[in-house]
């Protein structure tokens, strides 16, 4: 599967390289070239597989040439073994046709989880592969903090350093990351808001002559390997709706919109789902993007959902 910029400029590059190169040369995004598509034979045939097993075969067709879907699958199960319920990603009942997929089974308790311990997997197998190190930088506003230093802490190829908006982030996250106590795993406050720290991480990507000195990558959504892992649960939680039988719709509480691009990915490798419901706090941006077009940032208005400000 190969890799090109959203800008044009930029690739093919395979899995492996986009996921060590992390935002684009040209400041774009890497995305694959085309959605591998599922049929509805292929997708009734995940019915009764684990999770694991699952993540395997979706993620080894953004991967195909590099990595093969046994191997995506003992990561994927390396990945989620510690994980507080057996089948990862639960689906529970609330009220008639209301389920609500639970994705707080991690080590940090927030969705991010999902994707970032099967990240630092992948940059293992990456860095071991090309012999080099890495240096991670990344911005949140809360749950990507948390999760990727837990996951990457202690990794000897890598050294992470991640943003956060100073009084910004609940304090739960902000002492989950700064108590992280390892090598190479740092957390740094900066004031403003989460915006202001994610341009500093495309400032410092954009500096090349940095960039490669230090080879710099990425844990933000901005990253395409940061994404993948997310798809997986939207193909879970759809089988056991009865899935690709009977379509669903799913409501995303949506902050950058990475999660529920996750989802808009699903759908185009099959996946019935009928809508994708982008749910917004007060700081309702992509909201007034869908229903006036418009893209004005506005100032930041903290909420009990700091992780969506």
């Amino acid at each position: 599967m190969d890799y090109i910029s959203t800008r044009g400029q930029d690739g093919p590059l395979g899995y492996e390289e986009a996921l060590l190169s992390g935002l684009a040369r040209d400041g774009g995004l890497y995305l694959p070239v085309t959605y591998p598509a599922f049929t509805h034979d292929e997708i009734a045939a995940m019915a009764g597989m684990s999770y694991a097993e699952i993540a395997g075969r979706i993620m080894a067709r953004f991967t195909d040439g590099e990595i093969d879907e046994a191997e995506m699958t003992a990561m994927a199960a390396d990945a989620y073994a510690g994980f507080t319920d057996p089948e990862v990603a639960p689906l529970k009942p609330l009220s008639g046709d209301i389920h609500v997929l639970e994705l707080f089974h991690g080590p940090t308790i927030a969705f991010k989880d999902y994707a970032m311990q099967f990240l630092s997997r992948a940059f293992d197998r990456a860095l071991r592969s090309a012999g080099r190190q890495a240096v991670i930088l990344g911005a949140t506003s809360g749950d990507t903090g948390s999760a990727a230093l837990e996951a990457f802490q202690g990794r000897d190829a890598v050294d992470i350093f991640i943003l956060f908006p100073d009084g910004r982030v609940s304090p739960v996250q902000q002492r989950q990351m700064t108590s992280v106590d390892a090598p190479g795993a740092h957390a740094v406050a900066v004031g403003g808001d989460f915006d202001d720290c994610q341009a500093i991480v495309k400032s410092l990507f954009n500096d090349h002559a940095f960039r490669d000195k230090v080879n710099l990558s990425a844990v933000n959504s901005i990253n395409w390997a940061r994404l993948m892992p997310q798809i997986v649960y939207y193909f879970t939680a759809a089988l056991a709706l009865g899935a690709p039988d009977r379509s669903v719709a799913f409501s995303v509480p949506t902050g950058n919109f990475g999660n529920v691009f996750a989802g808009y990915v699903a759908s185009r490798m099959g996946l019935p789902i009928e809508r994708l419901i982008v749910a917004s706090n007060r700081n309702d941006i992509l909201t007034r993007f869908f229903e006036q077009g418009a893209m004005q940032r506005e100032t930041v208005t903290p909420s009990l959902s700091p992780s969506m400000d």
